[in-house]
């Protein structure tokens, strides 16, 4: 990679870093090509991203970002995964670590909150932003129903009360 090409990857990775809602950096010494493809396909079907870089390179890319407090973290072999869901990145590295110890996590960030290992694990032991979606619609819709129940329960009390007196009158 010559000076330009650093320059524009590093101008690109402080962008992706700007916009992330979460970023989960992890050691990966020992992983197999073929589970490094499996984490990327994991981590994009969620709809984040697994990056390899220089160290150095994220370190000044980190700079100016609300994440700059986890340029400490960057030694050794690292990975970075990302994702504009806060919960997206931190869920499937975290799953994946769980299967496969070779990959390690060190820590990570959320907005300007520095996270380490136990609060990425933290994180991603919360819903998604899918399935909060779910629960709060869930929760708007049940009232409702609650509702549309007791406005109809009299009138079906009345109904059953109209057919008892029928079988009775015929019954007679």
């Amino acid at each position: 990679m010559d000076r330009a090409e650093k320059r524009e990857f590093v101008t690109e990775l402080n962008e992706t870093f700007k916009g992330s809602g979460a970023i989960v950096v992890a050691r990966y010494a020992g992983l197999t090509v073929a589970q490094m493809n499996d984490l990327r396909s994991k981590m994009r079907a969620q709809g984040g991203t697994v990056k390899v870089a220089k160290n150095r390179l994220a370190q000044i890319a980190l700079q100016g970002t609300d994440a700059e407090k986890i340029q400490g973290l960057f030694q050794g072999q690292t990975l970075i995964a990302y994702s504009t869901d806060p919960i997206a990145a931190p869920k499937v590295a975290n799953d994946f670590a769980k299967g496969n110890d070779k990959l390690v996590i060190l820590g990570g960030a959320m907005g300007t909150t520095a996270l380490d290992a136990e609060g990425v694990k933290a994180l991603a032991a919360l819903p998604s932003l899918d399935e909060l979606r779910g629960k709060l619609l869930g929760m708007i819709q049940t009232p409702a129903t609650r509702i549309a129940g007791v406005v109809a329960a009299p009138a079906a009390q009345l109904a059953r009360v109209f057919a008892a007196y029928a079988k009775k009158d015929e019954a007679a």
